[in-house]
């Protein structure tokens, strides 16, 4: 059966304190009251910095069963780097990584604007992390990748392009895994705008979709302000529960 996760791209924001969390929960508690909501978080500390490797065991503690954390790959990886030449800091990023155990999602490789499609480098970065034994997506926001030769290999390596609406490019990929992953950042990618519940319809139509073919899905709303992420992923999960 295929596995449906929804969530937000972080949890802690002080101004989700009156529109998602409640007034009278302390801080030290939003977590908890995050993970009564949602089965999953996106965290993108991990593309500034690698946190201590108690962080990654306090998360790992803290989660319920049944919930997965995506990461989002290092900014020294994908932006100083640009995938080469990067088996050191590959290898200390996954020592953390793994640490979630069975509660590790996807990997978010997040490629820079100024990094034009180099399929042999993708390649034998995808070769480099296979043996770690996650599931990885990338978000290229730099259009030269969007082609055949870096689909097909994306799929050999059960590998996905980052569904998003922004860059605009990004809203209409093909799946190349057995899995999805997609990303909300509001309206021109500037997380300060809410997701219409008709626009929140057609991302229920394609997730359903997603699961008819067998494939996971994982969607995370980055649109911050105004507590607008949980909202809309509460609306969302609400609309894939109808059965239509």
């Amino acid at each position: 059966m295929s596995d449906l996760r929804i969530g937000c791209s972080g949890f802690m924001y002080d101004h989700w304190k009156g529109n998602f969390y409640p007034d009278d929960i302390s801080k030290n508690r939003w977590f908890d009251y995050y993970c009564n909501n949602f089965t999953t978080v996106e965290l993108n500390v991990t593309f500034y910095r690698l946190p201590e490797r108690e962080n990654f065991s306090k998360w790992y503690a803290l989660a319920p069963e049944n919930f997965v954390f995506s990461l989002k790959g290092s900014k020294f990886i994908t932006h100083v780097k640009k995938l080469k030449d990067c088996s050191e800091p590959l290898e200390a990023f996954f020592s953390r990584a793994l640490m979630l155990k069975e509660k590790l999602g996807v990997i978010l490789w997040q490629m820079p604007p100024t990094f034009n499609t180099d399929p042999e480098r993708l390649k034998v970065f995808l070769e480099m992390i296979e043996p770690y034994g996650v599931r990885n997506a990338f978000e290229f926001r730099n259009k030269t990748w969007i082609n055949k030769k870096n689909f097909s290999i994306l799929e050999k390596y059960n590998a996905v392009l980052c569904i998003a609406d922004y860059p605009e490019y990004l809203s209409k990929l093909p799946v190349t895994a057995d899995f999805v992953y997609i990303r909300r950042h509001g309206k021109n990618g500037n997380h300060l705008t809410c997701y219409s519940i008709e626009e929140l319809k057609e991302d229920a139509k394609f997730i359903k979709s997603c699961l008819r073919k067998k494939k996971d899905v994982f969607i995370y709303f980055n649109n911050d302000a105004h507590g607008y992420a949980p909202k809309n992923a509460l609306e969302l999960s609400e609309l894939l529960k109808t059965k239509k």
